[in-house]
């Protein structure tokens, strides 16, 4: 095993491992990938103040994320079909951030389900719902996750419909899945990864196994899927859910001033400032050049968290001081998961923190929960 410094050595561990549809699922967008790229160049673009002579011998990273203690202001996002990175992936990325101290937010569209996931860890997480045609479906899931004693919901608005990723089509990861002669080569020459994907506990959408009528199989889970999500979701529904749950809700997707403004109005623990991490309208604007202005739309009413394009921890220092009151990881935790399973998870975290408690430190910083633009030139 090469020596891992940083997450794109995890990055390429796993684009090794894992088979070419699945990875290239996480790590590509929509399109023709422009927003994918300025979400990284646009976070690279900003720049340190770098202090000297400044007493930063005790630091914290510790902070609360919608009311919840975290070990630092990060949160894995959710992220759909992760146990086809590594078997069991959404429980073993579950136990490996209930370890860390961190959240975690398991996607509808998980390989491993609701429950399976309630009894790999000790500790409330969080669960992402998309609001399908089928209402009662999407009332049923909430049902679950309540039943679960999920802590926190998160709503995604992002996807009415589905932002075309090119490579997807190309690799026959499509709905129905199509095998190609690539697609075969491939996975016949990752036999560990096959053997690892088949000896998890599911191999389909665990979240709608046995839930949709006539679905035996992925392809037609799939099908389902694809005739599921809703165009007509509008911020009625927002109130729709918000019964429903009771408790603590995130609206995740958020990149336009009005959004916020509106989504602030309507009570929420949290918004998330996110472009699917550049996987569906491509040529919007970054994340993190979408952040400054959800903050001052917002006002403080409601927390703002940041996400798309994070891959270490000075990209979460970065969001802090920009206004973020936390952050999640999406490519960066399925990364990790791809190349090593639950240690490669840890990995990500431990790399990150020590990250991002070594930027502090050499920006004169002692605790994250000051991070301003001061930190930043030009802030």
């Amino acid at each position: 095993m090469p020596v891992v410094t940083n997450v794109e050595d995890l990055r390429q561990i796993a684009r090794k491992r894992v088979a070419k549809a699945v990875f290239d699922y996480v790590d590509r967008g929509s399109y023709d990938e422009a927003t994918l790229r300025a979400n990284r160049a646009d976070l690279d673009a900003l720049q340190f103040r770098q202090r000297v002579a400044i007493d930063v011998d005790q630091r914290s990273t510790r902070s609360t994320m919608a009311g919840q203690d975290v070990a630092m202001p990060v949160a894995i996002a959710p992220v759909g079909l992760t146990g086809l990175n590594w078997a069991d992936g959404e429980m073993l990325g579950a136990r490996a951030a209930e370890k860390f101290g961190i959240p975690f937010t398991l996607s509808t569209m998980s390989i491993c389900s609701i429950e399976d996931v309630a009894g790999a860890v000790a500790k409330p997480f969080w669960f992402q719902l998309y609001v399908m045609r089928d209402r009662g479906f999407s009332a049923s899931l909430i049902e679950r996750a309540k039943a679960a004693k999920c802590s926190a919901l998160m709503l995604t608005l992002d996807l009415q419909i589905q932002g075309q990723r090119h490579m997807d089509l190309k690799n026959g990861l499509t709905v129905p899945p199509r095998l190609t002669l690539g697609t075969m080569f491939d996975v016949m020459a990752k036999p560990g990864w096959v053997l690892n994907v088949l000896s998890g506990r599911r191999k389909s959408f665990g979240n709608l196994e046995g839930r949709i009528p006539d679905a035996k199989s992925l392809t037609t889970l799939g099908q389902w899927i694809a005739g599921q999500f809703d165009p007509t979701l509008s911020w009625k529904d927002i109130e729709w859910v918000r019964n429903l749950w009771g408790g603590k809700l995130i609206l995740k997707g958020i990149l336009d001033a009005e959004d916020a403004n509106i989504a602030a109005a309507t009570g929420v623990d949290a918004i998330v400032v996110s472009n699917h991490g550049g996987r569906q309208l491509d040529g919007t604007v970054s994340s993190i050049r979408a952040l400054p202005e959800v903050v001052r739309a917002v006002g403080g009413r409601t927390e703002v968290w940041f996400d798309s394009g994070i891959c270490s921890g000075q990209d979460v220092l970065r969001a802090l001081a920009l206004g973020a009151r936390g952050t999640m990881i999406g490519k960066a935790f399925a990364y990790g998961l791809g190349a090593m399973g639950e240690a490669g998870v840890t990995k990500v975290l431990e790399i990150m923190h020590k990250e991002l408690d070594v930027t502090m430190a050499l920006c004169g910083l002692r605790d994250v929960k000051d991070a301003s633009p001061a930190i930043l030139r030009g802030g």
